[in-house]
């Protein structure tokens, strides 16, 4: 706390959304509760106390940006929060919050665990901003990997289709979808009606509703949008597209309604086009790339060029699907210029064996010097949340003895039991991270470490993962890749060049034995070091 300037003022802001990624936290109140302890301990003086109610894990959050343009106007220095996550769990105000605190704006930011000071190197926060970012990504990447998952065994892992239903005996995640014993058959009566040629969508959705009893799963009728629909879908013949607009097609293994001769007659008569054709080439960077013109979906296709000599070549494109523009310009990228693009980005974070131990030594060494304080706080709120149960045990016998009234006890029981709660959620949001945390960091430079040799000798898989795993925002326009590296990655690149450059120096069997040299070497590196 010593470095602490006694003219600086500081926001207090606490924040705590109702998504999955905020249960844990403790309350507003809880936060400002604490906080507001904590700053009076510490003689830190509060300009105001702001709160909001909303996620971080886009920008745009308005109780935060009118902070920060507050901070800018000089009203205050510092700013006082629970924990690093509570101000950004999304890369640009991470940064942004960095980037103050390291060109002085911010002089000092105060969680209930630690401070954060300019004077601090860069690589504590942008983990723990890094994580709070990737934490809401694994979210999304797990349902989004269960889904994948479930779609690739051959189960559509959406809501089931009119004439289907999901089977109810079969746990989450893992229910298959099958013939709804209601309505199954009068939808394949309704394309037998069509297949005949002689009866339009509009009349065969009055018969089914008026004349069959065709209900929806909500009990109401069929619109006449969805009679289409059912027309022009594929899954009534066994396949669907996943992800959508992807144009990878997948065989289900639910029971088809029709054939593909059957859908091919309807969508002739329907004036479209025949059925959609599954895929037979699994390509690696397909659903994760946008276009940076009209912002549609990069897909892939193999042509095969046949010359007069007999010889055959084979090539693997990438282009825009233009379904959000069919005007759009872009033109096709062969995969061996995307690929060498992707493997210079790789090339630019790639760091050495050594110093990605040499890394995580320090990290946990910082974080050993924490450990005491962690240790301390926690044992303090057990022997609080204790001593509140004990209280509320007394109460009890007091009431059952007579001791009280009915009217104080009921008083004091709602009292200790809102502080055994608050206690509880405290309890809860202590400490409960640090492991994750340096998971993450471990996971963050082993990534770095090896990313560059999975993408060039693996799998497609392999290859996919860590195109991922490298960045947002991917975007492909006038042939050259552009993305958001992870903000713990965009660290890690500003040292990469350093650190290899070091180690080019030493013969392989001496790089054990000049670990001194290199901290030597890095403690002129200040921003490889914590502060």
């Amino acid at each position: 706390m010593n470095q602490k300037q006694n003219n600086t003022k500081y926001f207090l802001y606490a924040r705590k959304s109702t998504e999955s990624e905020d249960r844990q936290i403790a309350s507003i109140d809880s936060q400002i509760d604490e906080l507001t302890k904590l700053a009076k301990r510490d003689g830190l003086e509060i300009v105001e106390i702001l709160s909001e109610s909303q996620s971080a894990k886009a920008p745009g959050r308005t109780i935060f940006n009118k902070m920060i343009e507050r901070v800018f106007a000089g009203e205050a220095q510092g700013i006082i929060c629970w924990k690093l996550d509570r101000l950004a769990r999304n890369p640009i105000d991470g940064g942004q919050i960095s980037w103050l605190l390291q060109q002085g704006t911010i002089k000092h930011i105060q969680t209930f665990e630690r401070s954060y000071y300019p004077t601090d190197n860069v690589l504590m926060m942008s983990v723990e901003f890094g994580m709070s970012n990737q934490f809401i990504r694994d979210l999304s990447v797990n349902t989004k990997r269960g889904l994948r998952s479930k779609a690739e065994r051959g189960w559509y892992p959406s809501y089931a289709t009119l004439g289907y239903i999901h089977n109810p005996y079969k746990a989450k995640g893992e229910k298959e979808i099958i013939k709804d014993p209601e309505r199954f058959d009068l939808v394949r009566k309704a394309f037998d009606l069509m297949l005949t040629g002689i009866y339009s969508p509009p009349s065969i959705i009055e018969k089914a509703n008026e004349e069959w009893g065709l209900r929806t799963k909500l009990g109401n009728k069929v619109a006449r949008s969805t009679i289409y629909r059912i027309f022009t879908d594929p899954f009534y013949y066994g396949f669907y597209e996943y992800p959508k607009k992807s144009g990878n097609w997948i065989q289900g293994k639910h029971e088809p309604m029709i054939t593909e001769a059957e859908y091919d007659k309807i969508q002739a008569i329907l004036g479209k086009k025949g059925k959609p054709r599954a895929k037979t080439h699994t390509f690696a960077f397909t659903g994760l790339i946008r276009c940076g013109e009209c912002g549609a979906m990069i897909t892939a296709e193999d042509k095969t060029k046949n010359q007069k000599n007999g010889n055959t070549h084979h090539y693997t494109y990438y282009h825009c699907t233009k379904r959000r523009n069919p005007e759009c310009s872009q033109k096709v990228i062969r995969i061996e210029e995307l690929e060498k693009q992707i493997f210079d980005i790789l090339n630019k974070i790639e760091i050495p064996e050594a110093f990605c131990q040499w890394a995580l030594d320090v990290l946990k060494e910082e974080n050993k010097k924490e450990g005491q304080d962690r240790k301390t706080i926690l044992s303090s709120l057990q022997r609080q949340y204790n001593a509140c149960i004990q209280k509320i045990d007394n109460l009890i016998d007091m009431r059952a003895s007579e001791t009280i009234s009915e009217e104080e006890f009921s008083r004091k029981r709602i009292e200790a039991t809102k502080e055994k709660t608050r206690l509880h959620e405290l309890l809860n949001d202590t400490d409960n991270r640090i492991d994750k945390w340096l998971d993450k960091a471990e996971e963050v430079f082993n990534f770095a470490k090896s990313a560059k040799t999975r993408f060039e000798t693996g799998s497609i898989e392999d290859k996919r993962g860590v195109l991922y795993n490298l960045g947002s925002n991917l975007l492909l326009k006038d042939g050259k890749l552009s993305l958001s590296i992870e903000k713990p990655l965009v660290l890690i690149e500003q040292v990469s060049n350093d650190a290899k450059d070091f180690f080019k120096r030493l013969e392989p069997l001496d790089i054990v034995g000049n670990k001194g040299e290199f901290a030597n070497y890095a403690a002129q590196n200040r921003e490889w070091l914590p502060g």
